[in-house]
C-alpha cells in the first residue's frame, strides 16, 4: 500500500473562518476527513501534517525520506517565499504534487510564483477540496 504524506501550511488550520469567499465554509477538520476518506477509497495510506512554521514543514519533509511514497503539499503562503521548502523536497526526492484550494493565478500578483512548482510533478489550483482528491488519484495511478 502506498503511503502518502499530506502537508498543509500556514493558516489552513483556520479554514471555514479564514476568508470564506475565497476558501469556502468547510473547516480544516472537514478537509482532513475528506483526505482520509478519499485515500481509503483509493487504497492509499495517508498521514496529514499541518504547521504554521516553515522549519516544522522542512523537518516533516526531511523525516518523510524512506517512509513515504509521495507528498501532497499545500504550502499556503510559503508557496511564494520558501526556498527552504523547495530545497527540502529536492533533497528527499519524493514525488510531490502541489495543491492550492484557490486559483492563485487569479489572485494578487505575488501569488503567481511558486517555488514548490519548480520541483512538483504536478500543480493543482482552484479546485477546493477536490484538488486533494486529484492529487491522491495521481499517486494511486502513478509511481
Amino acid at each position: 500500500m502506498k503511503k502518502i504524506l499530506v502537508i498543509n501550511g500556514p493558516n489552513l488550520n483556520l479554514l471555514g473562518l479564514r476568508e470564506p469567499s475565497i476558501y469556502g465554509n468547510r473547516d480544516f477538520k472537514a478537509l482532513l476527513a475528506f483526505i482520509n476518506e478519499t485515500a481509503a477509497s483509493l487504497g492509499l495510506q495517508v498521514e496529514c501534517f499541518q504547521s504554521n512554521h516553515e522549519g516544522a514543514i522542512v523537518d516533516c519533509i526531511q523525516q518523510a525520506y524512506g517512509v513515504f511514497d509521495g507528498i501532497v503539499i499545500n504550502p499556503a503562503a510559503y508557496t511564494h517565499t520558501s526556498v527552504a521548502i523547495l530545497d527540502a523536497l529536492k533533497a528527499v526526492s519524493i514525488p510531490t504534487v502541489e495543491v492550492h484550494l484557490s486559483d492563485v493565478s487569479e489572485r494578487e500578483e505575488f501569488r503567481h510564483h511558486s517555488y514548490v512548482s519548480l520541483y512538483a510533478s504536478k500543480t493543482i489550483i482552484g479546485k477546493g477540496f477536490d484538488g486533494y482528491r486529484e492529487a491522491l488519484e495521481y499517486f494511486s495511478a502513478n509511481n
